[in-house]
């Protein structure tokens, strides 16, 4: 990856080494536990040995005795053997003396199940702080605290280390959670689907091992097939962005991302702020690093058991087949309406499937058996259409018939995809739900869903997984600019105590940094702005540039289509009056006289800096339907090429840039390099909090994208 990984790694990349002393113990000490029936403690020890942890489990209680029918030991210090991991469930105010006696000890991983520290308050943060201190200064691993603990389902691991009800299920997954109590809920929730995991990590305070931690950790572990993700929060954007872009290219990575108030938007001044938010960030975050999204536990969960069932197609063609011809069109209207294909059956296929099917049946895509489809004719149809060289996935619908049972089918169904385990098959069974609690308790190597549209969403998720693993990477170009130009002139900004740069400032800034703004001036006077005006070329445009006012519009500060001098003077004097009477003269500058870009396609790009998660660029339909229409697309800044292309490409006004209506088209390339270099003064300047380039209007002659007005905001404190 390039600058971008360098810069990254430069922060420091997470130690893997005692991570395993966390995940693949080869003794645990529990310090907390308890005889008292019904707490953390004691649940911990049931669990460690009712899913029979292969190492050692050392109980750790003050008063020792015999916990769970095994000795336990005052303190950690006491325990004849050596201890990888352990588990902490002592009261906050001794789990740093603990961590004192576990370093004494030679314990490299801790699980922190205790609560008390941030989460409590100011006093809880401070202490999870001294915490955090001591596990790097004595090299240490931490999970938590305030967590529900870890679990490893290796066979020669077999570690519970957590208090959820349910004891885990051998699977594929790889699942953090920063709610303990949410992460107990899904545990039990993914057992009813049958769905397993191979490691759990409920990260809690993350005050050490977080969500990049865990990515970084699972990316060569066999075991771990795809990765679940519940998160609140991301850490550290950037470290989680370099991570999660090369771990998703191995293997998928879902995330359910809570929190997405906007909240805060509202103080921004610029038309790129009021857009953003802190969903957004992340949105455009998760995008960026190939992360899947998802919205509700409901599709998180439907989506994992897709992958865990089916793997990543060769292509975006879909075949269904189906006994009703009702739900055929349904799934055929989703798969369209998600950007798939539906594939075109071979003739000799065609040909194959009229040999058994009857004449009723339509053997065109999707493919009708009619009602009446014994279970062979199932197995016969879904053998002939796998083997079909223009299908990618497929789709397996059935509704209840007399005579049928739909368990029967089902097994059918997956008796024929365990000899073509090469494409995805997903079947849609609408029956009761009882069939559902059937397949919980049962070996399935099919996912199966109620409704069709579940099912196309399901084949979407894979066809996203594909088209992210084909994708190149991107490059991050540098361009030639003028920074120090830029500098000077937000510094000569910031020496007069100024946030906001003028007009005139923000578009020398985007001029020095080589993008394509009007050719323009600066008149402080009536016979300047004439001067100036002859020099540009009429048509022109006056617009005033102020130390007050932000929005000129909305003052009469900006005056268009002046065609010759005797106009322009009367239009001076006009805004001249008119500031006059709104008592906004004492801000004023002077006026730019700009050539008259002509173009009826106005859009805007822009930067947003989000407090978290840093500056995310912003392009779209612009004008003034920016804030109506509000068609812009979001990426996280530093921008690889491949980002700018999707931005342009992902507005709905995309159309009308490619030369809709006989319009000229606009210079894709030179849009994408404008976006770029945006992405680029913003990495040179943390302090620019937000830029605005609105409108810039792709013009009618050349198809050049031209930035008619400007507008930037620093942090005076970071320049």
């Amino acid at each position: 990856m390039g600058e971008f990984s360098a810069l990254l790694l430069a922060k420091g990349t997470f130690d893997m080494q005692n991570l395993d002393k966390i995940m693949k113990p080869r003794a645990i000490a529990v310090i907390g536990a308890s005889t008292k029936a019904h707490t953390i403690g004691s649940d911990i020890m049931k669990r460690l040995q009712e899913y029979g942890f292969t190492g050692p489990i050392y109980p750790v209680n003050p008063k020792g005795g015999v916990i769970e029918g095994l000795q336990a030991y005052p303190t950690v210090l006491d325990v004849p053997g050596e201890v990888d991991l352990a588990i902490i469930v002592v009261n906050a105010k001794f789990v740093l003396s603990t961590i004192d006696q576990c370093h004494e000890k030679g314990v490299g991983g801790l699980c922190v199940i205790s609560a008390g520290f941030k989460e409590t308050g100011a006093a809880g943060a401070e202490l999870e702080k001294a915490l955090l201190e001591k596990v790097r200064a004595y090299g240490m691993r931490c999970v938590g605290p305030n967590c529900l603990g870890v679990v490893n389902t290796h066979p020669d691991i077999r570690m519970d280390g957590c208090f959820a009800e349910s004891l885990p299920e051998r699977g594929g997954i790889g699942f953090v959670s920063q709610s303990g109590a949410l992460g107990g809920g899904i545990l039990n929730i993914l057992k009813d689907l049958n769905l397993g995991f191979a490691q759990f990590i409920s990260i809690g305070n993350q005050a050490d091992v977080n969500a990049e931690t865990a990515i970084e950790y699972w990316e060569n572990e066999d075991d771990v097939k795809q990765i679940l993700l519940y998160m609140e929060s991301i850490q550290n954007p950037a470290n989680f962005r370099q991570l999660a872009t090369r771990v998703s290219k191995k293997k998928p990575i879902l995330a359910l991302k809570a929190g997405r108030s906007a909240a805060g938007a509202s103080a921004a001044s610029s038309h790129t702020g009021s857009l953003a938010g802190a969903d957004k960030a992340a949105h455009a975050l998760l995008t960026q690093s190939g992360v899947i999204r998802e919205y509700s536990l409901e599709n998180l969960f439907a989506t994992a058991k897709v992958f865990d069932n089916c793997p990543i197609p060769k292509g975006d063609r879909v075949a269904i087949i189906t006994n009703s011809g009702g739900p055929g069109i349904m799934a055929t209207d989703a798969v369209c309406e998600y950007g798939m294909k539906m594939a075109p059956l071979t003739e000799a296929t065609k040909e194959k499937l009229r040999s058994f099917l009857p004449p009723a049946a339509s053997v065109k895509n999707p493919v009708d058996m009619i009602a009446s489809a014994p279970i062979e004719h199932y197995k016969q149809t879904l053998e002939t259409v796998l083997a079909d060289e223009n299908v990618d996935m497929v789709i397996v619908i059935y509704l209840p018939f007399l005579g049928l049972k739909d368990i029967d089918v089902a097994q059918a169904v997956m008796e024929i995809k365990a000899k073509h385990p090469e494409k995805p098959t997903i079947g849609v069974f609408m029956t009761k739900s009882e069939f559902f609690s059937q397949l919980s308790d049962m070996k399935v190597n099919v996912p199966f869903f109620m409704y069709a549209e579940q099912a196309a969403d399901g084949l979407n998720r894979l066809n996203q997984q594909r088209i992210w693993t084909e994708k190149p990477v991107g490059s991050f170009p540098k361009f030639e600019v003028d920074r120090e130009r830029a500098r000077e002139i937000m510094m000569q900004n910031a020496s007069q105590g100024r946030e906001q740069l003028t007009t005139r400032e923000s578009i020398d800034v985007l001029d020095a940094y080589g993008i394509r703004v009007c050719r323009s001036g600066f008149a402080l006077n009536e016979e300047e702005a004439v001067s100036v005006a002859e020099k540009v070329g009429y048509p022109v445009v006056m617009k005033m540039t102020s130390k007050t006012t932000s929005h000129k519009t909305d003052v009469g500060g900006v005056r268009v289509n002046i065609q010759n001098a005797d106009q322009l003077r009367a239009e001076y004097r006009d805004l001249i009056e008119k500031l006059k009477q709104k008592d906004l003269l004492d801000g004023l500058e002077g006026v730019i006289i700009q050539e008259m870009v002509k173009g009826s396609r106005e859009m805007v790009c822009g930067v947003a800096t989000d407090p978290q998660y840093g500056p995310m660029v912003m392009f779209g339909l612009g004008g003034v339907f920016i804030e109506v229409m509000k068609d812009v697309t979001f990426r996280m800044a530093p921008l690889t090429d491949i980002d700018a292309d999707e931005m342009i490409r992902g507005v709905k006004a995309y159309q009308l840039l490619q030369g809709a209506r006989g319009t000229t088209p606009a210079q894709l390339d030179q849009l994408r390099e404008c976006l770029l270099r945006i992405s680029q003064l913003v990495q040179d300047f943390p302090a620019i909090t937000e830029l605005d380039i609105n409108p810039l209007i792709i013009s009618e002659k050349s198809g050049e994208g031209i930035a008619v007005d400007g507008r930037i905001k620093v942090d005076l404190q970071k320049l």
